[in-house]
């Protein structure tokens, strides 16, 4: 059922609008569920959950998009010493419930609570174990000191949270991921909502169609599934 060009979905659908309208946010569609096909096919077509913790499910594919391009992440001259040296170490996959943990529990300025309900939380450990959901760790001592996860399909990759308990560890987590997803020849990050913060690191502000047209083509190529600990521990210790 449309209503003002917001899809109400029953709990079983996973049957998207293919023409995205939605509302001026771009609320595209209410309901649905948050299996891992569900998810996936969603991010396929360029929407995203994002709901609170009290409503329905929600899918959004904002009219403006934030996206930082393959090889246009900007690293501050700061961020570069710590990075080179060496003050933190990196991994991938090694503790993924943990991250989104942090994402989830982490005070922030400006919001109260978070938008990373049980559901959520459930939905996105189950993307993981089937191998799509991935998370950068960051650690200082042998503690986590920062990190992010998301969602590999293609050649994009959606980042849905990012999390720090030290200066800058979240900064250095997507400086590692988006360096070696240079390397794979991964055509952008999605970052979703455009901030100031992330314009400042590279990030992009572009249009709904021309996000979708890249989308497309970055749909084209195979899934990059399974752990990422390896390959991304080779990478770096190369």
């Amino acid at each position: 059922m449309d209503y003002n060009g917001i899809e109400f979905l029953d709990g079983t659908s996973d049957d998207f609008p293919q023409v995205l309208v939605g509302d001026p946010y771009g609320l595209i569609a209410i309901g649905g569920n948050l299996k891992v096909s569900t998810l996936i096919k969603a991010y396929r077509q360029g929407l995203f959950p994002w709901f609170e913790d009290w409503s329905p499910i929600m899918w959004y594919s904002p009219p403006m998009r934030c996206i930082i391009s393959n090889g246009n992440f900007k690293a501050s001259k700061s961020l570069k010493q710590k990075i080179n040296r060496k003050l933190f170490s990196v991994t991938a996959d090694r503790d993924f419930a943990n991250v989104l943990n942090r994402c989830a529990t982490v005070e922030r300025e400006d919001q109260n609570g978070t938008w990373i309900d049980e559901r959520m939380a459930s939905a996105y450990v189950s993307l993981h174990q089937a191998g799509y959901a991935h998370s950068i760790e960051v650690w200082s001592d042998g503690e986590l000191a920062g990190g992010l996860y998301g969602v590999s399909l293609g050649r994009a990759f959606f980042g849905e949270s990012m999390f720090h308990q030290k200066k800058d560890a979240s900064k250095v987590a997507l400086y590692y991921l988006c360096n070696w997803l240079d390397s794979l020849g991964f055509s952008f990050v999605d970052a979703q909502i455009p901030t100031p913060h992330l314009l400042t690191l590279g990030g992009i502000e572009i249009s709904r169609a021309d996000y979708l047209k890249l989308l497309h083509q970055a749909m084209a190529y195979p899934d990059f599934t399974g752990s990422w600990t390896n390959a991304f521990n080779s990478y770096y210790d190369k």
